[in-house]
């Protein structure tokens, strides 16, 4: 298959590897900035593949995967020009876009063409998700109830929709009720002065009552760690340090009551593969490639929506944002990078 990346910081050049070693011919690369297309050409990429101007390595390349590692501003118009060009398969950076409604040209360019479009959320593929989701459905911790997040101050947009879609892929369920809550200020953005992200605290409800807390405030600084709480028990991951603890009732209790929470109890810690990067988007442009279980455009489209939410709300003072009655602006458009 033959395939293009479109924008080479350290995202771009962690798919570049990934897309090289699953066998795609990358008949492309492009960087507006000369010192990342050097980065390219030291990697292995031939000359005659480097360009500075994405559209145009597009039109004249006309690629069967396009993989899309820009910043959010550029990813519809690229997705589309994709579509429109008749890419086989697009897999985009998160966020999906910066408004709903470039969300929903993306996902209609992409239906019109039959390109099959991912977007990089990579949840459904990474043991510190997989574990805990085959342990919650276990007799011994009974289901999930609810998930909190504890966290460094890594950003709404920049990785809160991550665990925005973690919490779809745990429940099997689209959260229904958004309350937001940011960190005055705004901190300088690493990916330039025009972008801006938010620190803060949210919390999610799904119809049938899970629950979703985050706590990734500005005057936090480090780790990212979750806690599954079940009818029987909890589950803790620290993410970066790749160690999981369970503790559960012993069966003997699991009939009491929530309202006995302290019953003897059996519990387990076990290594689990820490937090990267590579392999996980190695799975999904797998899946893409084979047209199974990918996170498509409906799936980045819900994380936006719910981060599109979560402004709403803060805005508001906090006020619960229904998303099942509430019209989010659609063409309001965010400064996410």
């Amino acid at each position: 298959m033959r395939g293009v990346v479109i924008g080479l910081g350290r995202m771009g050049l962690r798919h570049l590897q990934v897309a090289k070693a699953e066998g795609i011919d990358i008949v492309g690369v492009a960087d507006r900035r000369p010192e990342a297309v050097q980065q390219a050409r030291e990697a292995g990429v031939a000359a005659d593949a480097l360009f500075d101007d994405a559209e145009s390595m597009l039109r004249k390349t006309r690629p069967e995967l396009v993989i899309v590692a820009t910043t959010a501003p550029s990813h519809a118009r690229l997705t589309c020009l994709a579509a429109e060009l008749g890419a086989a398969a697009v897999l985009c950076e998160k966020p999906m876009a910066v408004s709903l409604a470039e969300c929903d040209r993306m996902i209609a360019a992409c239906r019109r063409s039959g390109t099959r479009l991912a977007v990089n959320h990579q949840m459904r593929f990474m043991e510190q998700y997989t574990a805990p989701k085959a342990l919650l459905a276990s007799e011994a911790l009974g289901g999930l109830s609810s998930v909190t997040v504890v966290a460094g101050n890594f950003g709404m947009g920049m990785n809160g929709t991550h665990y925005f879609e973690m919490f779809r892929f745990m429940t099997g369920e689209a959260p229904a009720r958004v309350a937001a809550w940011f960190s005055a200020g705004k901190l300088a953005n690493p990916r330039g002065a025009e972008f801006e992200d938010r620190a803060g605290s949210i919390r999610l409800e799904t119809l049938s009552g899970k629950r979703f807390f985050m706590d990734a405030a500005a005057d936090q600084g480090h780790g990212m760690l979750v806690c599954y709480a079940a009818p029987h028990g909890r589950i803790t991951v620290d993410e970066l340090g790749g160690r999981m603890w369970v503790v559960a009732r012993k069966p003997e209790h699991r009939a009491q009551p929530t309202t006995r929470y302290g019953m003897p109890w059996d519990e387990e810690e076990r290594r689990i593969a820490p937090a990267d990067a590579l392999e996980p988007t190695r799975a999904v442009l797998r899946a893409l490639l084979d047209g199974t279980d990918y996170p498509d455009g409906a799936a980045g489209r819900l994380a936006v929506e719910i981060l599109v939410a979560a402004y709403v709300s803060d805005e508001a003072g906090g006020r619960t944002i229904d998303l099942g009655r509430e019209a989010l602006p659609r063409e309001r458009v965010f400064p996410w990078a």
